[in-house]
């Protein structure tokens, strides 16, 4: 019989993915509008380094709930339910697509992606400026539905725990069983 709660690896890793993407997120805001400088630059490996361990640890969420099925539906109306399970399905989607995009336009930039600055990652995609140029926008379009997919994930999670009070927040959270 399924649990009300997520194990605690789906929640560790729901958590820790979260913050990979913010904080990429939160560099990406900060470095995109400066000048060339050598701060630029590494905020430029900051977020090259949280965009590829969040593309990892997607890749152990999505291992794990391949191999783990979620508790049962929370009960809800089926246009919520229905709801919750495309955006999911997108975030997870966008979840491998955006950095992906991301690391293939430094690639093609020219920029290799050396993570932590110990380990040299494999070009993604051949050095040519003009793809660089046709992947930017692509991997900046892409990012932008993700934050729509994690502000709309957040809402509802915030709705269920404070408007509805149905405790669906606890099946993510660290901690007891509710």
């Amino acid at each position: 019989m399924p649990t009300a709660r997520y194990r605690l690896p789906a929640i560790a890793l729901h958590w820790v993915h979260a913050l990979a993407i913010l904080t990429a997120f939160g560099i990406a805001l900060s470095m995109v509008d400066l000048p060339l400088s050598p701060t630029r630059l590494r905020l430029f490996n900051w977020h090259k380094w949280a965009g590829i361990s969040a593309l990892g640890i997607a890749a152990l969420r999505l291992a794990w709930r391949l191999g783990h099925a979620p508790p049962a539906d929370a009960p809800m109306p089926a246009w919520q339910r229905r709801a919750a399970h495309a955006v999911h399905r997108a975030m997870y989607a966008l979840f491998f697509a955006v950095p992906l995009a991301g690391w293939a336009y430094s690639s093609a930039a020219g920029f290799p992606v050396v993570l932590y600055g110990v380990l040299p990652l494999p070009d993604f995609v051949v050095a040519d400026r003009i793809v660089a140029e046709t992947i930017k926008p692509v991997h900046k379009a892409l990012a932008a539905l993700l934050g729509l997919a994690v502000v709309l994930h957040v809402a509802a999670a915030l709705r269920h725990q404070f408007v509805d009070r149905d405790r669906l927040l606890a099946r993510m959270w660290p901690g007891r069983d509710p």
